[in-house]
């Protein structure tokens, strides 16, 4: 039954991919600039010949529809084309920088769920006290600012002010890392370089503050209003009753059975990670997927952005 069911949304599936991919597919088309005219240099030193090879090159100077055919027998047979402005296959770009929003990710991930699950246990069990307006405050201005904003102030406060953390790039430049599988902390660890693990680490943790923040804020209420919940139930009262300790209490009877609204939450909120990552990596110089958009975006990289 359930593996029908994951058939069933996997099916459902394909048509929207398809959908969502022919609607970024003329919407790119729609906005404005040329992609010949922005790689060349619009009114530079180039022929006519020379930009009408680059569009038959690319494919530009056939019609949309034809275009788009063109787009969607390659997606179908696992060719996503070449890019334009680095001339290289679009699957061989995004592996080389998958690894660095994939890194991103986990970092934000884990340090989102060991602020926020601790907090919420904390501002649960000691309910209406001074911690927990003061962590529920912070959680509702982790989720109310803008992650931009919150990446900015901690550039100024950690990097130009108290110059603690690094603010661009993944590693520092005068550290030469042999590259294993593209994770610089793993690869650190796996190689032994522990210059380039420390300084991976603190090339990391920044960005990922600033992206897990939003995260932490969502997962830190859900966590509460869980505990809240459960605490109030009778086996929680006969647990004490029973001369239980507060910690057993708390962690064993209470935690385990908060957990399944706050794990639902978590799936969610690692699709927003993987998603919302655009803005963070063009702010931090973070040479991920998101940055990589941004970039194919600004210079009309259809076959990228696609």
């Amino acid at each position: 039954m359930k593996l029908a069911k994951i058939l069933e949304r996997t099916l459902t599936a394909i048509p929207i991919m398809f959908g969502v991919a022919i609607v970024v597919f003329l919407f790119m088309r729609l906005i404005p600039g040329d992609p010949v005219d922005l790689m060349m240099g619009k009114g530079g030193n180039i022929s006519v010949e020379e930009q009408e090879a680059l569009r038959n090159e690319f494919h530009l100077d056939q019609p949309l529809i034809a275009q788009l055919g063109i787009f969607l027998s390659g997606t179908i047979r696992g060719d996503l084309g070449n890019s334009f402005t680095k001339r290289r296959p679009v699957t061989k770009v995004i592996l080389e920088t998958l690894p660095a929003t994939l890194e991103l990710a986990i970092a934000a991930f884990i340090l989102a769920l060991v602020v926020s699950i601790p907090i919420g246990i904390v501002s649960a069990v000691k309910q209406n006290s001074f911690l927990d307006k003061f962590s529920m405050a912070g959680a509702f201005m982790g989720i109310s600012m803008p992650n931009f904003w919150l990446g900015l102030v901690l550039m100024m406060v950690f990097a130009a002010k108290l110059r603690i953390f690094p603010v661009l790039g993944r590693i520092s430049s005068s550290i030469i890392l042999d590259k294993v599988t593209g994770f610089y902390v793993l690869d650190s660890i796996i190689t032994g370089n522990m210059p380039a693990l420390w300084s991976s680490l603190k090339h990391l943790f920044l960005p990922a503050a600033t992206l897990g923040a939003e995260m932490a804020a969502i997962v830190a209420r859900v966590t509460r209003s869980s505990m809240l919940e459960v605490l109030r139930q009778d086996y929680i009262l006969f647990s004490r009753a029973k001369g239980l300790r507060e910690y057993l209490v708390v962690n064993r009877h209470a935690f385990r059975n908060a957990l399944i609204p706050t794990i639902t939450v978590i799936g969610i909120e690692v699709g927003a990670l993987l998603g919302g990552n655009m803005i963070i990596e063009t702010i931090f110089g973070w040479p991920g997927m998101g940055r990589l958009a941004v970039d194919a975006i600004f210079s009309r990289d259809f076959p990228l952005i696609q």
